[in-house]
């Protein structure tokens, strides 16, 4: 069947239509990304601004025709990060209604951690044990288990977003700025220390890990197939931190159109990824593309093969 399935982020809004097979498996039909970023200023503000509300209800609006063609079964808009955190999501959730009839679900940091997961391990095979981590623009989700089950799951106050605009005051940041960044990611971290991470493999999902992985590679342009189960190794990470932390925005927008959106956050987002490994004693982090959408797909055709 098909299931269409619909992020809001802190910094993007991404529509997967996908068809859902008997065994579980993911076909794409329709991949579709736009960076509204409706999280700006909620970190600081707890708030969603109207102007921003309404850049993800144009979106929407998009997404909609597009998804119209192919007659999904289930349909799952889903808030994130910024929503969670933001005293007026209600607000948005009527909106959504309102302009596109969508009912929105707020997933729980937990929720996002488990949906991520499953979606990541759809497109593997191979994998008994994993950690998947999705650096987000507001939280980072962390999650270990096997090829059945999550073992261990949380969700970290971190993000990209909130990374940046919490503490990068300058373009590129002082040390100073980056420190006190360091200093609160390792402590985020530090709430995971106890998972179970030793014999899994490390898998990196959402825009962080996957711009990268083109940025590593020189890509000119976002390709799913040349970043899908690209091996990102501790050291390239690091590199590409040196290199980043030491550019203006401007600067890294120049290094690949596929820095749109992403040139000011990217800093922030490498940083978080750096540090996970380091910390977590992880050597190389496969990329995937595949993150909660995935897992939401999977979970929609779920519920309703169940139905008596």
């Amino acid at each position: 069947m098909n299931v269409s399935v619909v992020d809001i982020g802190t910094n993007t809004v991404l529509l997967l239509v996908a068809r859902v097979g008997d065994d579980g498996s993911v076909t794409p039909l329709v991949y579709e990304q736009r960076i509204p970023r409706l999280g700006r200023g909620v970190d600081q503000e707890r708030n969603l601004s109207p102007d921003a509300m309404r850049r993800v209800i144009d979106v929407l609006r998009e997404y909609k025709k597009l998804m119209a063609p192919y007659h999904a079964a289930a349909t799952v808009v889903c808030g994130t990060s910024a929503v969670r955190d933001a005293s007026n999501g209600e607000e948005l959730a009527s909106l959504i209604r309102k302009e596109t009839g969508f009912p929105l679900e707020v997933l729980s940091g937990e929720d996002e951690a488990l949906w991520t997961y499953r979606g990541a391990l759809s497109g593997l095979r191979g994998i008994t044990r994993a950690t998947v981590v999705d650096i987000g623009g507001g939280s980072t989700e962390i999650t270990v288990g096997d090829a059945e089950t999550v073992s261990d799951r949380i969700s970290l106050d971190i993000g990209s977003v909130r990374l940046t605009e919490r503490f990068f005051r300058h373009d590129p940041p002082t040390p100073s700025e980056m420190e006190a960044a360091i200093d609160l990611v390792e402590n985020q971290i530090a709430r995971a220390g106890r998972f179970p991470f030793a014999g899994s493999t490390l898998i990196g999902v959402a825009g962080t890990a996957t711009t990268l992985a083109a940025l590593a590679q020189g890509l000119r342009e976002f390709d799913v197939a040349g970043v899908t189960n690209y091996p990102l190794s501790q050291e390239t990470v690091e590199n590409l931190f040196r290199m980043l932390r030491d550019m203006t925005s401007g600067r890294i927008l120049e290094l690949s159109p596929v820095m749109e959106g992403r040139a000011d956050l990217i800093t922030a987002g490498t940083l978080i990824l750096r540090e996970i490994m380091d910390h977590l004693g992880f050597d190389t982090m496969l990329v995937s593309e595949r993150g909660v959408r995935y897992g939401l797909a999977i979970r929609g055709a779920e519920h309703l093969r169940s139905r008596p």
